[in-house]
C-alpha cells in the first residue's frame, strides 16, 4: 500500500474517545497502512468530551471559516487538528458549536439520543469533504467507520458526484454491530433530499433506524467490510446479496493481511 492515499472517516477513534470496536479499528487500520508506507488522514467529529488540552488539538484557521448548509440553515465549520503521539498520524476534527459542544458523543447522561444526530451526521459528512477539497488531497480510498460517518458515501455519490477531485476515489464501509436504539429524526430523509439526493436512492431512510441507515450506506459504497463477528443476520444477508465486493469478518490478529489484500484486489 506504499504511497496509496487513504482517508479514514470515523464516528470514534482512540485515543480521543473510549475503547470500543469502532474506535479501536479506526486507529488500528490507519496505523497498519501508515506502517506500510501509505499516506493517511483520519477525520472524526470534535465531540465536547474530547479533552483538547490533553490531546493538543488546535484550530486550523486556513481551513475553518466556511459555512455548511444543513436543512436550509448555515452552520459554521471549524477544523481542528492533532497528532497521535509516536505514530506521526494526523487527525482532523470536524467541529461546530451548535452540534458538537455538548459533553458527550451521541446521547445525554440519561442515555437519550440527541434529537439532532441526523443533522450532525450530515454536517460531519459535508465537513469532511469540504476540508479534503481545501487540502487538495486526493484519496485513492475513503474508508468509513461507524454510523455517525454513514452519510458520507451517500453525499459522495450524489451531492459531490461532479467533484473532479474524487473521480477515481473508491469508498469502503466497515459495518459494525455497534448501533443505537430507536430511530433518528423522522425528517432525516427530507433533510437529505433537500441536498438534491433523489428519493429512490435513500428510500431506506424513511425509517432511519440503525439497519436502514447502514443499508443506504452500503448501497452507496464501492466495497464493504463486515467488521463485527456478531453482526445481525439481516444486515449480513443484505451485504452478501448487495452485489458489492465484501470481506467477511476477520479476527483482530489476522485483519492486517486480509484488509490489505481486500484494498489491493477488490477496491483499487
Amino acid at each position: 500500500m506504499k504511497d496509496k492515499r487513504i482517508l479514514y472517516v470515523s464516528s470514534e477513534v482512540v485515543p480521543y474517545l473510549a475503547e470500543n470496536e469502532v474506535s479501536l479499528m479506526s486507529y488500528d487500520v490507519p496505523k497498519m497502512i501508515n506502517d506500510q508506507g501509505g499516506q493517511i488522514r483520519i477525520f472524526m467529529p470534535r465531540y465536547g468530551n474530547i479533552n483538547e488540552r490533553r490531546h493538543q488539538l488546535h484550530e486550523v484557521i486556513r481551513l475553518s471559516g466556511m459555512n455548511l448548509v444543513v436543512n436550509d440553515l448555515d452552520m459554521p465549520l471549524i477544523i481542528k487538528v492533532a497528532s497521535i503521539p509516536k505514530e506521526r498520524i494526523q487527525v482532523y476534527f470536524i467541529d461546530n458549536d451548535e452540534y458538537f459542544k455538548r459533553k458527550a458523543t451521541f446521547a445525554d447522561e440519561e442515555g437519550v439520543m440527541y434529537p439532532d444526530n441526523d443533522e450532525r451526521a450530515i454536517f460531519f459528512a459535508k465537513g469532511v469533504v469540504e476540508t479534503v477539497k481545501k487540502l487538495n488531497w486526493v484519496p485513492d480510498i475513503i474508508h468509513v467507520h461507524g454510523w455517525m460517518a454513514a452519510m458520507l458515501p451517500i453525499y459522495m455519490k450524489h451531492f459531490y458526484k461532479n467533484e473532479a477531485l474524487f473521480s477515481e476515489t473508491k469508498i469502503v464501509t466497515s459495518v459494525y454491530s455497534q448501533s443505537f436504539e430507536g430511530t433518528l429524526d423522522a425528517e432525516m430523509i427530507n433533510k437529505v433530499k433537500f441536498d438534491g439526493v433523489p428519493d429512490e436512492a435513500i428510500a431506506d431512510l424513511a425509517i432511519p433506524d440503525y439497519e436502514n441507515i447502514i443499508k443506504a450506506t452500503v448501497m452507496h459504497s464501492d466495497a464493504v467490510i463486515i467488521a463485527s463477528e456478531n453482526l445481525s443476520s439481516s444486515l449480513t444477508k443484505f451485504i452478501e446479496s448487495s452485489g458489492k465486493p465484501f470481506l467477511p469478518f476477520v479476527p483482530k490478529d489476522k485483519f492486517a493481511e486480509a484488509y490489505t489484500n481486500f484494498y489491493k484486489n477488490e477496491v483499487l
